[in-house]
């Protein structure tokens, strides 16, 4: 029956198969297809999603292994009828995902085929394209694997649920079984998950906005999701759905689904509700699981829709104590300081964030993320677009010990034994209103040609006049804007940068680095970050990545484990001498109120310009915590929200982190080392060499007078407390602050460019803000550091 190779041919011709051997093996392989392709039409079943796509609990531990909360199944699926779903929420979804949803066999072949061939490149499939399509899917949750077979298996389901199923039923099935995000499977769940109505009462902008979030509430849910992505922000994630809701209506008017006059209605976002109406996840223990979440997620092991359906075990960091002592220091400053009734235009909007890092794994031990996770929305512990101020300060030490100044003469561009690595002894002028300079010695000057002046908290010059040299130590121990902005010029600010992220700080949290304020803290990294760079110290210069879970496990045994990861970001040498300066500043500088008695401390104060952010971080050898504290709108329906000032919030008459911050870091801390055995940093090694050498300074103010300073009244323009410098609104009575061929002159009457604390010069780019939104420019100075400057912090 089979002549091949072929007997009556000879040569090439004898392994040519006949057109009849060629005819016979494709009709022999197209009937075995359809063969095939008939046998599993008639094995697969229509899937029953009420029996299939359930939610389980996820159980969340503390570090000690007790239970936390079990949550995540909680909403579970709600299912109703077709009539309860309204007809807008139907043609929305069909208007936007499969307008020949009625007409159409229930597959699309383009939308298959570019599922394998991604699959084959070892994608994601990208899932059904028909409603039909994503209900099948939706319905085998049992089995969401990656696969060629599982692929082929939902075709086949989606053929036969096509056939045999009415229309009207498949939509209703799929939108019952959809995930809209905040754990809620299904229309009637996701309804009160984000309106607190039933289904069958939604609008059509409602139902346009429900049908954004299918495709995928991370990026298109208004409460953000930053834990998971910084760029799902609240406003970014505000702007996509209302995008995607207004294209919704638009195409729903298009396909005559829904009358112009109606659609006209509907042009802003519904108003939407908090994202935890769960009371067993109120307090702080939200927070801590949306911390953990995020971090599950980010492993890769497990997917977020995953996640959602539960049946995980997941063991995190916290240590209930210290999360309930760290709320309770927090609460206890609250209550004594904070009164909104008595100071309406001071004391409302304020809040605290905080996080406390294990220098020796990462491991995040306790968070502050707000007064109640089910009634304020963002984890303050996380990226608030809070500026640090001059908590920044030590990395500008840091990467002048690392990498040293640079050599005048030596070019912009210079290796490493070009530079003068310095010691914490060199000499650099604390003088107000100073005229700042390029490494070189040339007056620095923004792409409008107009000069930076440094201005220092107080506007008070720091050191014996006239040239107010004072070592580096004391600019540290007093927080001196001037001193650390020309130290970051010196070294070169990308050098800075280079060393804030080897600590340990988000690239992506670095703002304004091509201005001399960026030394000074007008970068917003979270409490989170800054606890754990600060940790690299702690560790003689070994960083670690903060993280909040150390296991996961399902009914299959252990999806993850976190292994600790050290590299060495700076030597011994230069960390341990970073800390001997931190510890000058807790023993006799702005951080006096942080000292723990019998325990070395070391740690920085700071404050921001306009007074719109203070903060304290600060470690011993066992534990690094940082604790932040500003004012801020917490209210969604507000456009346009900033940060706003702290002058007279607590009846003080400037909030800087040597006063709440540091009081909150204390109490916490005290309490948190409890039972803990005091240990000692290791003794630095000499380093570096003393540049800008003069005779020694005279002495310079006490702790107490330079408290003072900080604590000066409002100017017209406000600048930050530690080493931040602010624009300053109103010529100087000499030199103004950009003005060009200005010889220096006396500096009293002078409106200088940044006050002692630093932290919101010439930023060129607005960071987010606790519910996403970036900062006015009068906090951080010019967006293009045309005009604007450096504003001080209060140290």
């Amino acid at each position: 029956m089979i002549d091949y190779p072929r007997c009556d041919r000879d040569g090439w011709r004898r392994w040519m198969p006949s057109w009849k051997l060629v005819s016979g093996l494709c009709i022999g392989f197209f009937g075995t297809m359809v063969a095939a392709a008939g046998i599993a039409y008639a094995m697969v079943g229509v899937p029953v999603v009420a029996e299939t796509a359930t939610a389980q609990n996820n159980v969340y531990y503390w570090a000690d292994g007790s239970q936390m909360v079990a949550t995540g199944g909680e909403r579970n699926r709600q299912s109703v009828n077709l009539a309860q779903i309204p007809l807008a929420m139907r043609n929305a979804v069909i208007s936007q995902e499969n307008k020949t949803f009625y007409s159409d066999s229930g597959i699309d072949p383009k939308g298959i085929a570019r599922a394998v061939f991604n699959m084959a490149k070892g994608g994601d499939t990208q899932g059904g394209s028909t409603i039909t399509q994503q209900y099948v899917k939706n319905a085998m949750l049992n089995d969401q694997s990656q696969t060629i077979s599982r692929k082929v298996k939902e075709i086949f389901v989606s053929i036969k649920v096509g056939a045999e199923e009415p229309k009207d039923k498949i939509l209703e099935g799929y939108l019952n079984s959809a995930y809209y995000g905040r754990g809620a499977y299904g229309i009637q769940a996701a309804a009160r998950a984000y309106f607190n109505v039933d289904a069958v009462d939604l609008n059509p902008g409602q139902c346009a906005f429900l049908s954004a979030m299918l495709k995928g509430a991370t990026y298109y849910d208004p409460a953000g999701a930053t834990s998971i992505d910084p760029a799902a922000t609240p406003e970014a994630n505000s702007e996509r759905a209302h995008r995607q809701m207004q294209d919704t209506l638009d195409k729903m008017v298009e396909y005559e689904h829904l009358s112009q006059e109606d659609r006209a209605k509907y042009t802003e976002l519904p108003k939407v509700e908090n994202p935890r109406s769960n009371s067993q996840l109120g307090g702080q223990i939200g927070y801590l699981v949306d911390l953990a979440k995020a971090s599950v997620i980010k492993t890769g092991k497990v997917t977020q829709k995953q996640l959602e359906q539960g049946g995980y075990s997941i063991t995190t960091t916290f240590e209930k104590k210290k999360v309930e002592e760290l709320e309770a220091a927090v609460k206890k400053v609250y209550k004594k300081n904070i009164d909104p009734e008595k100071r309406p235009e001071t004391d409302t909007h304020v809040q605290f964030g905080g996080a406390s890092v294990d220098p020796q794994t990462g491991a995040i031990k306790a968070i502050y993320g707000g007064q109640d996770a089910t009634k304020h929305f963002t984890n303050n512990a996380d990226v608030t677009g809070a500026q640090v101020g001059s908590t920044f300060k030590p990395f500008v030490l840091a990467a002048a010990m690392k990498w040293g100044v640079r050599d005048p003469e030596g070019g912009e561009i210079q290796p490493q034994d070009e530079r003068t690595v310095i010691s914490p002894k060199s000499l650099y002028s604390g003088k107000n209103n100073l005229k700042i300079n390029n490494y070189d010695g040339t007056i620095w000057e923004n792409e409008e040609g107009k000069q930076w002046r440094q201005e220092n908290d107080g506007k008070e010059s720091i050191g014996d006049p006239p040239d107010y040299k004072i070592d580096l130590r004391e600019a540290m121990r007093l927080s001196v804007n001037s001193a650390f902005v020309q130290l970051g010029m010196d070294v070169g600010l990308d050098q800075v940068k280079e060393a804030a992220v080897d600590a340990g700080l988000l690239e992506g949290s670095l703002a304004g680095s091509g201005y001399p304020s960026f030394s000074i803290g007008v970068s917003d990294p979270s409490a989170i970050r800054m606890a754990g760079s600060y940790a690299t110290f702690a560790e003689s210069g070994k960083q670690r990545e903060p993280y909040s879970v150390t296991k996961v496990t399902n009914k299959d045994g252990t999806v993850y484990t976190h292994t600790v990861k050290t590299k060495q970001a700076f030597t011994a040498k230069v960390a341990d001498n970073v800390t001997d300066v931190l510890k000058t500043v807790v023993e006799d500088g702005t951080g006096t109120n942080a000292q723990l008695p019998g325990r070395e401390v070391a740690g920085k104060t700071g404050t921001t310009d306009g007074n719109r952010s203070a903060w304290f971080v600060g470690y011993t050898p066992q534990l690094s915590t940082a604790v932040s504290m500003f004012r801020y709108p917490d209210d969604e329906t507000i456009k346009n929200r900033t940060f706003l000032e702290m002058y007279g919030t607590g009846g003080e008459k400037k909030i800087h982190g040597a006063s709440f911050p540091s009081i909150i870091w204390q109490d916490y801390m005290e309490d948190a080392l409890k039972g803990t055995k005091p240990e000692k940093f290791p003794k630095p090694e000499p380093i570096g060499e003393v540049i800008n050498d003069t005779p020694p300074p005279s002495p310079s103010p006490s702790p107490s007078e330079t408290e003072k300073e900080e604590e000066t009244s409002p100017s017209p323009s406000p600048s930050p407390s530690e080493s931040e410098t602010s624009p300053s609104p109103s010529p100087s009575n000499t030199c103004g602050v950009f003005e060009l061929n200005c010889e220096d002159g006396d500096n009293s009457g002078t409106e200088n460019a940044g006050n002692e604390n630093g932290g919101s010069g010439s930023s060129p780019s607005a960071s987010p803000s606790p519910s996403g939104t970036g900062e006015e420019d009068d906090s951080r100075g010019n967006q293009n550091g045309g005009s604007g400057f450096i504003a001080g912090q209060d140290g």
